[in-house]
């Protein structure tokens, strides 16, 4: 299996000292680079239904990509509103969440992208705040299986896969955790229903324990483990390196490659027998500054590693 090369578009906005804001701009200097892909990051001033709101629009978008050569190898969607009473993703009928949802596979669709990136939206310590204890940890862990059991209904009929990005900024980051909410909605039928495998945040999650709420849940064989115990349940993936550490948003330090403390060696190839059903291998750089300085590392160092284990 062969494994092409993207890297996500939120990386040049956030914690950037002049964020690259032109689409255009980054589809040029990806294309310079020999990236196969980019990774659409729909919000602020970046492509979304509100700044191409027709077909007519996202077909002139859809061409502008390729002819840089480009794919886009999954959508991360504006969703985080989703976190206050009354518009929550575990209101016990999240419809704003669900018709919002709708509109971004739209949108995906039209463009040709087979899968997109959801979140819990909430924070770690939610079920400790006063909203939560009203809720309920049960209550609200088996509302959002029931809201992204019907969102895996919405992106089968456009054909797409949804990918649920676990990481200890948000809440429901254990791995018994994320073990339940994948095999429950995937139980409803929905197979087009997996995680996404970020190696930074799988690491956190798994070897560290970041954020966990009350005892500390680890995995002996921290992200490599998580990733057996996932196989044929992931349906994207994320490659960066991790030192361990959160950064100031209170999520993972997404790493240049080498500068952590990963395995890509042993991860690599075990990614390329988990039964994703892409072959993107996507760089994410959120977060860390500069990021235009380390996208050319990132390139070198994942084409030594598609050599070795993905030629």
């Amino acid at each position: 299996m062969k494994a092409r090369l993207s890297i996500g578009t939120w990386a040049y906005l956030f914690n950037q000292e002049v964020p690259t804001t032109d689409f255009h701009q980054i589809l040029h200097k990806l294309q310079e680079l020999g990236y196969e892909g980019v990774e659409l990051g729909s919000f602020g001033p970046h492509p979304s239904p509100a700044t191409h709101p027709t077909k007519a629009s996202r077909q002139k978008l859809k061409k502008e990509i390729a002819d840089h050569g480009m794919s886009l190898s999954a959508v991360a969607i504006d969703l985080w509103a989703f976190k206050t009473p009354g518009v929550s993703i575990i209101d016990e009928i999240p419809s704003a969440y669900t018709t919002a949802f709708l509109g971004w596979c739209a949108f995906a669709a039209d463009l040709d992208i087979k899968t997109i990136r959801v979140d819990t939206v909430l924070a770690p310590d939610f079920f400790s705040t006063e909203e939560g204890k009203k809720i309920g940890y049960e209550t609200g862990r088996d509302r959002i299986v029931s809201v992204w059991d019907k969102c895996s209904k919405i992106a089968a009929d456009y054909g797409m896969n949804i990918c649920w990005e676990f990481e200890p900024g948000f809440v429901f980051n254990k791995p018994s955790e994320i073990f339940y909410i994948v095999d429950q909605v995937r139980s409803k039928g929905n197979q087009n229903f997996g995680v996404l495998f970020d190696t930074c945040h799988a690491h956190m999650c798994a070897a560290i324990g970041a954020n966990h709420q009350g005892e500390k849940e680890l995995l002996a064989g921290g992200a490599y483990e998580l990733l057996e115990k996932l196989k044929g349940k992931i349906t994207h993936v994320h490659l960066i390196d991790s030192d361990g550490s959160l950064n100031e948003h209170n999520t993972s330090t997404h790493n240049p490659f080498g500068t952590g403390h990963l395995d890509f060696d042993k991860l690599a190839p075990a990614l390329l027998n988990a039964g994703v059903p892409n072959d993107w291998w996507c760089v994410d750089l959120c977060f860390w500054p500069h990021a235009w300085e380390v996208t050319a590392q990132s390139k070198k160092f994942l084409d030594g590693l598609r050599a070795k284990y993905a030629a």
